[in-house]
């Protein structure tokens, strides 16, 4: 198998790459990272990746698709990085849909996007706060996903951390709302979320709300509620 990762030195995805590398989704897993500088191609490749040079927040589908030939699956993590509102609706929502796009003019079924455990319409983020833009711009793009054919997943860490990793999560039922603030999960256990759900078929059509808990990551996966 065949993995794209997009946004490969963001700072989830530079610990999923090694991870995918080392057999994260299982044995016989290659993966590319897709960066948008040139000085960032060495450090994907020191990761483990292929380093695919591409800057998708301009590229266009078809620009995309191109990078994506041959893969088997595609994981979004890519992300403008706060700033400006205008470049992270370009980014996070528009960049994002074209990638979708991109994946089945390709034929890439699998597609696996890094959101946010809030990315819900009733998110409660007020449109005067300097966090609408990326709440109203990962909405928009994981809504675009669900309307896809393609084999989609989408992962709703609660607030990131940069601890170790606990291995365990506690996944969120349809009615339970943590909020913008709540819910602490380390950056390394997302990224083990995210190899997990690759080789995980029930994660297929699922939109994936997770904080640290007291459940394996392929237990909880597994069992979806």
């Amino acid at each position: 198998m065949k993995v794209v990762v997009i946004g490969a030195l963001g700072k989830v995805a530079r610990l999923l790459v090694p991870l995918l590398a080392d057999g994260g989704a299982g044995p016989g897993v290659d993966v590319a990272g897709v960066v948008r500088k040139p000085e960032q191609v060495d450090r994907v490749a020191d990761l483990g990746g292929e380093p695919v040079l591409l800057d998708v927040g301009s590229a266009s589908t078809d620009e995309i698709a191109r990078a994506l030939q041959g893969a088997d699956a595609v994981v979004w993590s890519a992300g403008a990085g706060g700033g400006s509102p205008e470049r992270t609706y370009a980014v996070d929502r528009d960049a994002a849909i074209r990638s979708m796009d991109a994946a089945a003019q390709a034929g890439v079924r699998r597609y696996v996007m890094v959101s946010w455990i809030g990315s819900v319409p009733e998110h409660g983020v007020p449109a005067d706060s300097s966090f609408f833009p990326y709440a109203d711009a990962k909405l928009a793009a994981d809504d675009h996903l669900r309307g896809t054919d393609l084999d989609w997943t989408i992962l709703g860490p609660g607030t990131l951390t940069d601890g170790p990793p606990t291995g365990r999560i506690r996944v969120l039922g349809a009615g339970e709302h943590i909020g913008q603030g709540g819910g602490e999960v380390p950056r390394a256990d997302v990224a083990q979320v995210a190899a997990a759900a690759l080789r995980i078929p029930e994660t297929v059509g699922q939109f994936v709300r997770f904080s640290t808990g007291d459940v394996t990551i392929p237990a909880a996966l597994r069992d979806l509620p």
